[in-house]
């Protein structure tokens, strides 16, 4: 192997940067620059100092998955390699996570960067879906021959059939939904019944993170969001920063955030009415809730805890022409032949970040079960590490023997040019 290969899943939302051969990566930023609203200067966010992102304006290289500004990327870039790497680019290889169906023009962009901005030796160009597979195949120590990869990152959605690492084209779907539209959707929700959180987007993702969950009973779960006190076992409240005293948010009251839990699924809203709230072990006062504390500004969250992720199963609702996630899936395996849809629907991998909502996998192969043919068994895995994960499977594969012989070197480059190089990743 060669001596340094820097392995780099560049992508929209954070960027996971480290050295092949390592099980974690090294640094772990978000893909942007920020300008706080007490600055005049734009900043690139460091994995150790705190950051300032109150109403922070925000500048990304990448826009719906793909890379729009090569100049901003230059620079994050060029800020990671010196600063949190410490690596000598000519002296290494990359290894790199591009998003399928990137466009030839994006691809050449990317070249040049990594060949004449950067000048590193060799470059090899993996996507998530081949590298999540791989992931996962080594951590269950088998050699997993088929899965079906389903990516649900900050910019989109991808469903994807993988064979021996190889991703299938043309079977791959796509919706144009990710991390990123549903923080903005949920910014609106807040922004119109509450407070206007619509320049908080670091806030907001906290919330959405902290705080989001999949619904398995939507229509029950709305008439409970409406009821009022205790038995609205969604009511949850969100302390924004104060700048002064804490300059994070944070979840009131974790316990209360957490009653949903017992909602088992298949209760029929008559069920949850008899349940008895108070055997439920949570310091919930009436009273309390009455006080409120002018020292603080919070916000209450309801129904849109599990409207938000309902996006992912129906982004008709947002107003976009699209499928929804088990409709994708269903549209990618049968793109396939017919003898590796069996084994597709039997190997569903979930990764990226926005598959880490409570409950997304159980409500998942709910709305599969009706699309797939009876006797068809559908198993849904969600990864060890779902964010990590792609990172690790690159880590993996810069390792092996034979990466060498499947990069692109600077020399192969410079004589053939982008769109000759790129056939070898295909």
């Amino acid at each position: 192997m060669h001596q340094n290969v820097v392995v780099l899943d560049n992508g929209g939302g954070l960027i996971k940067a480290g050295l092949g051969g390592e099980r974690d990566p090294s640094a772990i930023i978000p893909n942007c620059v920020y300008r706080p609203i007490s600055s005049k200067k734009w900043v690139h966010p460091s994995p150790t100092e705190p950051m300032d992102l109150t109403s922070a304006a925000v500048r990304r290289p990448i826009d719906r998955g793909y890379l729009i500004n090569p100049d901003l990327q230059r620079e994050i870039w060029a800020n990671l390699f010196s600063s949190l790497l410490r690596v000598n680019p000519a002296q290494s290889y990359l290894l790199l996570t591009e998003p399928l169906f990137a466009l030839p023009s994006i691809q050449r962009a990317t070249d040049e960067l990594v060949f004449e901005d950067f000048n590193f030796s060799a470059l090899y160009v993996a996507n998530s879906p081949s590298l999540a597979h791989l992931c996962e195949a080594s951590r269950r120590q088998i050699k997993a021959q088929y899965s079906l990869v389903v990516d649900c990152g900050f910019s989109f959605t991808h469903a994807a059939p993988v064979f021996q690492n190889f991703t299938i084209n043309y079977a791959a779907k796509r919706i144009d939904l990710g991390g990123k539209a549903l923080t903005n959707y949920l910014k609106e929700l807040v922004s119109y019944r509450s407070v206007n959180v619509m320049d908080e987007t670091f806030l907001i993702d906290d919330v959405k993170e902290k705080l989001c969950l999949v619904s398995m009973d939507v229509d029950r779960d709305l008439q409970i969001a409406k009821k009022h006190g205790k038995d609205n076992l969604f009511r949850c409240t969100y302390v924004l920063p104060d700048g002064i005293t804490h300059t994070k948010g944070f979840v009131k009251n974790p316990e209360e955030a957490k009653r949903y839990l017992a909602l088992r699924d298949g209760d029929k809203l008559k069920d949850v009415e008899k349940m008895d709230l108070d055997q439920m072990e949570v310091t919930y006062k009436l009273a309390d809730r009455k006080k409120i504390d002018l020292s603080k500004t919070e916000f209450d969250l309801t129904n849109e805890r599990f409207l938000v992720p309902e996006m992912i199963f129906h982004p008709a609702d947002l107003g976009m022409n699209q499928a929804g996630l088990a409709e994708c899936i269903v549209r990618s395996v049968t793109s396939c032949p017919p003898h590796l849809q069996p084994v597709l629907y039997e190997n569903i991998l979930l990764t990226g970040g926005s598959t880490l909502f409570p409950r997304l996998a159980d409500r998942l192969e709910r709305e599969l079960r009706p699309l797939v043919p009876d006797d068809y068994p559908v198993k849904i895995t969600p990864q060890e590490d779902p964010i990590l994960s792609v990172w690790r499977g690159g880590s993996i594969l810069a390792s092996s023997p034979d990466f060498e012989a499947v990069c692109v070197t600077k020399a192969e480059y410079e004589e053939l040019g982008s769109a000759r190089c790129r056939r070898r990743f295909l």
